[in-house]
């Protein structure tokens, strides 16, 4: 199989690099590629108005909002929780959050500034998956959420400028009629409109007395078109906990992945003359895959994809004692032959273009019964760093421990360039039972601060005090097109010190919505040269020496 690097490595690289590359990877050289088309944009440099505070670690706010806590006795699947979502609701340049909720009404909470937030209930009612999306191109973000049981999508279009804030109106999504319990959106055919999967879990679908063969169950690609929807079934199986939108590759062009619970193997789908078939990439996957996340770890223009599972941090015999009947029922099932192990995942690819397993000597492949994790460069070093939330409460799972809860702290992971390194001196490992997480930059000081949803406790909102680095951070504007902010980018950030990737997502992660304002961290002093953005239909917008602080708004 001849291999090559991804479409922007391409791009930007010299012939010499270029040969380089392919030598030391076993391969035959690429043929140049054909420089991508220019896209003129104007760039808008916004500063930043907050002012961090220095403790040298993150400090926890407790925020106004509980799922869980209504039930008397959390079982499977309540356990599984819901996620949280960010975004600018009501374009006053703050980041607002939106927490869905497995036993009562959403939330949105609205960003007052200063870490202060205002809750609003939202009646959309047992929600699992949340993403803040402009689906409709209308200029304001809608917010979608997934339900418990037997549910599909539910959409709440933004009425746009009000008095005092947006109002949500509950919409219906023709054509969209899939059970859902994860999604991700993409444009998966290059047409210029954002398209839904989504992905049903059927352990919990049996418990609401649907049958394996329903039709509305399975994962489902739906295409947005101008007169609404239209739907094709990519697999009538899924036990998915988590779905992206990702050029796994390298040609350019997103492929879909479902991330499975109970041991039914993650499935790709690529798409190849206006069809989509199923594509074996990975050497290895989680068996229970709880979250898809992806990034440039490395800063060599290569994505590593990360994976979470249950695989416990701590091994003393009182720790194991406490896992061992679970974990013998949950693998009891288990065949030999099975690509799939219990525990984190950290894939690269090789030249063969299939991806392989390297957790275990990044050191991030145990890190408890984990369900969000999330790349970010938390201390801003020009490195992603590496948080993943944990525990588990279920009676029917953990009924020999004290409330029925596997209480364990989440791990914070630091990226030391060639591996990473447990950072407990960040003081991240809340016990709280967490299950959806976002990284975004909450008061509008420059770096990433962490909102997590826990289960059966109040939200926290985890303030980074580091006090590190610097940061640029970058939002895009697409006016001409329905995809407004430019799902699916790509942005590579040259410096000095080596090249960023960051790419703009709408959902990911385990049933979490992340924000479409991209954040770049760098040692203080590095110099900025370019910022090129690779827009989702292939064209290039490049600007020369960026400023080194702030918020960049760049409208093509």
């Amino acid at each position: 199989m001849k291999c090559r690097p991804p479409l922007p490595f391409l791009q930007l690289a010299g012939l010499a690099s270029l040969l380089l590359a392919s030598l030391l990877a076993g391969c035959q050289p690429p043929p140049p590629a054909a420089p991508p088309a220019a896209a003129p944009a104007q760039m808008t440099h916004l500063p930043l108005s907050g002012n961090p505070a220095c403790s040298g670690s993150f400090v926890p706010h407790r925020l106004e909002f509980t799922t869980g806590t209504r039930l008397r006795e959390i079982g499977t699947y309540i356990s599984n929780g819901a996620g949280v979502a960010a975004n600018d609701l009501d374009q006053d340049g703050l980041l607002d959050l939106v927490f869905a909720s497995v036993d009562g009404d959403s939330s949105i909470l609205w960003n007052e500034g200063g870490l202060e937030f205002t809750p609003q209930p939202l009646p959309a009612r047992f929600t699992r998956a949340v993403s803040t999306v402009d689906a409709d191109g209308d200029g304001w973000t809608d917010l979608f959420f997934t339900h418990r049981g037997r549910a599909g999508v539910s959409f709440w279009h933004n009425q746009g400028p009000a008095a005092e804030r947006p109002h949500f109106e509950p919409h219906p999504l023709t054509g969209v009629d899939s059970y859902a319990y994860a999604m991700a959106w993409g444009d998966s055919d290059g047409d210029g409109r954002l398209d839904l999967v989504t992905g049903s879990y059927g352990a919990e679908l049996t418990q609401h007395g649907v049958a394996a063969n329903d039709p509305q169950a399975g994962v489902h690609l739906h295409l947005q078109q101008e007169d609404g929807w239209q739907t094709q079934v990519l697999s009538p199986n899924a036990e998915t906990l988590s779905l992206a939108f990702l050029d796994l590759t390298g040609d350019g062009h997103p492929e879909i992945w479902a991330a499975n619970d109970f041991g039914l193997e993650d499935h790709v789908w690529t798409r190849q003359e206006n069809r989509w078939q199923t594509a074996d990439l990975f050497a290895q996957t989680s068996y229970s895959t709880m979250t898809i996340e992806w990034g440039d770890i490395a800063n060599n223009g290569q994505l590593t994809l990360f994976t979470t599972d249950m695989n416990p941090y701590d091994i003393r015999p009182r720790t194991l004692a406490a896992w061992l009947p679970t974990v013998t029922q949950l693998t009891a099932q288990k065949r030999a032959d099975d690509i799939q192990v219990m525990a984190n995942v950290l894939l690269t690819r090789a030249s063969d273009g299939r991806w392989h397993d390297q957790a275990t000597r990044q050191g991030v492949d145990a890190s408890g019964w984990s369900w969000a994790a999330r790349y970010g460069d938390l201390d801003q070093d020009g490195l992603l760093d590496l948080y993943v939330v944990n525990g588990m409460i279920a009676a029917d799972l953990f009924g020999h421990l004290p409330n029925a809860e596997l209480v364990e702290e989440n791990q914070a992971y630091r990226n030391q360039g060639q591996h990473f390194t447990p950072a407990p001196e960040w003081q991240l490992g809340s016990t709280a039972s967490g299950r959806g997480m976002i990284m975004a930059d909450l008061d509008n000081d420059g770096d990433l601060d962490i909102a997590v949803n826990n289960l059966r406790s109040f939200a926290q909102l985890h303030e980074n005090q580091l006090c590190s680095g610097a940061s640029l951070q970058v939002e895009l504007q697409w006016l001409s097109s329905q995809n407004r902010n430019a799902i699916g980018a790509q942005l590579l950030l040259t410096t000095n010190v080596g090249t960023l990737r960051r790419d703009v997502r709408a959902s990911g992660g385990y049933l979490s919505g992340d924000p479409t304002r991209l954040h770049f961290g760098f040692p203080t002093g590095t110099t900025l040269q370019r910022l090129d953005i690779y827009w989702p239909d292939g064209t290039l917008s490049s600007f020369e020496h960026p400023p080194e602080h702030g918020l960049l708004r760049v409208t093509r």
